[in-house]
This record gives structure tokens, sequence and C-alpha cells, in this order.
């Protein structure tokens, strides 16, 4: 380690040599996500159920940096092994893992079928579980104790407050996936290794659409700053984990919501 305690700034967010996998790597926030870890320098690779999504978005997204995109079904524990499979051919190391791929599904407690909670509960808590398991060596290989391999878990707001929609499986798996990320993150951190969670708020999505076009403005209106996410919003939250800058924080949760869940105001 330097005698001189202080990175220059430019170096603070600087991701490049880093090699990145952010899984729903081709909507939504995970486009945001891989877009901030490209312009900040990394190499990246995003993975989608869907062959033609995952090709229109590498497409998209090349002219910031170096992506390549893996179509994988990742509710499936072989595909998540033949993905980590992929990504380890690619490069031995592998500096960052966001788990962002999820599934929400919203019906009334009378009808919700156990399906709405296989579905949901596979992408969204066992997936990054797999992910974390089958990569783990590559992790391993890229972190040291001065710049360790970063586990980004996305959750959501909805694991911290009780929004008035249906989503019983969804608020239930990105609970347990904030749990998962402070057991990990205990384990983890003397490998090297850190696991942080971020919990979006309210952002523009396929997800959302429907939403948004209902009640976009409230939502925004009770929103402490007034206004719902934006690509920056977490793209920046995004690279600041995975940088320099935030190489000490470990088994975090952090809302970027905008005041939503930390504060008295709530959402329709």
């Amino acid at each position: 380690m330097s005698d001189n305690p202080f990175t220059p700034h430019t170096e603070l967010f600087d991701l490049r040599g880093k090699c990145a996998l952010v899984t729903g790597g081709t909507k939504g926030i995970g486009v945001m996500i891989a877009r901030g870890l490209l312009q900040a320098g990394a190499r990246v690779i995003i993975s989608s159920r869907n062959e033609d999504a995952c090709a229109e978005a590498q497409r998209q997204l090349s002219e910031f940096g170096d992506v390549q995109a893996i179509p994988a079904d990742l509710s499936r524990h072989d595909e998540c092994q033949r993905l980590a499979d992929l990504v380890e051919a690619e490069s031995e190391r592998l500096d960052i893992l966001v788990n962002n791929a999820g599934a929400m599904w919203r019906e009334p407690l009378e009808t919700f079928p156990d399906e709405a909670w296989d579905t949901v509960i596979d992408l969204n808590l066992k997936s990054p579980f797999w992910l974390v398991q089958a990569l783990l060596p590559a992790l391993r290989k890229a972190g040291t104790a001065d710049d360790p391999a970063r586990i980004i878990n996305i959750g959501s707001i909805a694991a911290i407050h009780v929004a008035q929609s249906p989503n019983y499986s969804y608020a239930s798996s990105k609970a347990a996936l904030h749990q998962l990320t402070r057991v990990l993150a205990r384990e983890l951190g003397p490998q090297h290794v850190t696991v942080n969670a971020v919990a979006p708020g309210v952002f523009p999505s396929r997800m959302m659409a429907s939403t948004l076009d209902a009640v976009g403005d409230t939502i925004a209106a009770a929103t402490p700053l007034r206004r719902l996410g934006r690509d920056d919003d977490m793209a920046g939250t995004a690279v600041f984990l995975a940088s320099r800058a935030g190489s000490y924080l470990t088994g975090a949760v952090i809302p970027v919501d905008g005041g939503i869940a930390t504060t008295a105001s709530g959402t329709p």
C-alpha cells in the first residue's frame, strides 16, 4: 500500500482493467448499471433470457465500451452454472458481480398462485446465491485486501417499507436478498470480497411501466426529492460500490429512492 493515503480523485471511481457481470443487463436498471460500469472503464458482460434482447443491448451499449452479451435463463441452477463457466472462460478473474435479474408478480391475496412464489423466488433469491457459489473462485482471484472483488445485489425498497401493491413474493424475496447480502458480507469479507445491496425506488422500466402510466406523477409528488429515479442515479451508485470509493463498504443495503423508504413519506 502506498505511503500516501489519498487516492487521486481521477482514480477513485476508475474501473479500467476490471471485468463485470451484470445479470438482467438488457433493460431497465440493468442497462443503467452496465452503462455506468462501461463508462468508468470496466469490461462488462451482460446476460438475459432473451437472445434478441441480448444482441440489441450489446449493440446499444457498445458505444460506451467493451461489452459482451450471453443469453441465459438464470431461474435455473444449471443455467447459472453455464453462465459462470462461460464468464470464467472469458476471464479467470471476475472483479464485479451485479445480481440484477429479477421478476415481479402482482395479484390479489385470494388468487395469488404457487407459481408466483416459485417463479419469483427462483430468480430473485436463488439465482444470486447460485451465481455467487459458481463464481466465487473467480471473485476470490480478483480480490485483494486493498481492492476487494465486489458483489452488488439489486434488492428493492419494497423490502424496506410496505407498498400497497399486492406483490407478496416479490417483497419477500427482496427482503431475503437483503439478509443474504449481510450473511455473505460477513463470510466473504475475510476472502477479499465485499457484498452490498442496492434497494432501488421507482425507476422507469418495463416492469414499472403500467404503474408509472397510472400513478407516476403521484409517486413523484410523494417522494421527498419530488422526482422518479434517473439513469445516472443508478449508474453512479453502482460505480461507487464497484470502485475504490466503495472499497471499505460491505453488508450495506443502500436505498436509492429519493428518500421514500427512509422518511415518513409513502407511495400509493
